[in-house]
């Protein structure tokens, strides 16, 4: 009895020994990945890269990032799981009903399920370094073609290029590349967000949730005075008292 104890403090022992030698490795790596990533430069090319796209398209981004992408629309999870609510989950069998859950909860939810599908995309690239690679080198290649048309266009062969042309140019292998480096990767994240994302929408009941978009944020102060004019709305009567 006493020997089977023993074996079992130890392979609980051995096992807490794993976990934790497993997360000192990913806190290693992790560290290591962020310090290669600062010492490396590419956040700073990264950033001229973007100072060097047209004007047009820096505008278009950051409209785009201020009202899509916007971080307020990004529900929390416990919005997202409907945790303290009585019953945020159930079966809806009205179909108009059902059609009004699932056009609410598609805008209202439209960036967690985003993330979600971001998520289970970044899962599935790490299936497949070969993936990894390609894209890097793709990223080199717009690195290098942003800095041969840092002054607005550039010369090749006697013919003058724009950087609004190379960007399309570009845009378009890119699309090519990444079609032919991620179309097994991107159908199999996107067939699996779809489908939990799809049950979400289906299910969650976020009817209480409605009114959020007509939340007005009242700003400035309010002086209330003994003269204020909306305070005083009874009119004045010009009939005297005989």
């Amino acid at each position: 009895m006493a020997l089977t104890d023993d074996t079992t403090s130890t392979s609980s022992g051995n096992a807490a020994g794993n976990v934790a030698g497993a997360l000192t490795a990913i806190t290693s790596a992790s560290s290591s990945i962020k310090n290669a990533w600062e010492n490396s430069g590419a956040k700073d090319a990264l950033a001229n890269a973007q100072s060097n796209l047209p004007q047009g398209t820096q505008d278009t981004l950051a409209l785009a990032k201020q009202k899509v992408f916007n971080r307020k629309n990004l529900r929390t999870p416990t919005v997202f799981f409907g945790i303290g609510e009585e019953q945020p989950f159930y079966v809806e069998k009205v179909p108009s009903l059902i059609t009004e859950r699932l056009r609410h909860n598609a805008g209202f939810f439209y960036l967690n399920y985003a993330l979600v599908t971001a998520v289970f995309f970044c899962l599935t690239l790490l299936i497949s370094p070969g993936a990894i690679i390609g894209m890097g080198l793709l990223g080199f290649a717009w690195m290098a073609m942003l800095r041969a048309t840092s002054e607005g266009q550039v010369q090749v062969k006697g013919i003058t290029i724009t950087q609004k042309q190379a960007s399309i140019a570009m845009s378009g292998v890119s699309v090519i590349v990444l079609i032919w480096l991620l179309s097994h990767i991107f159908w199999m994240a996107l067939a699996t967000s779809g489908f939990l994302c799809g049950v979400h929408c289906l299910l969650r009941d976020a009817s209480m949730h409605k009114d959020e978009e007509d939340k007005v944020v009242m700003q400035g102060d309010l002086s209330l005075e003994e003269e204020a004019t909306f305070l005083n709305t009874a009119p004045e009567s010009d009939v005297s008292l005989a």
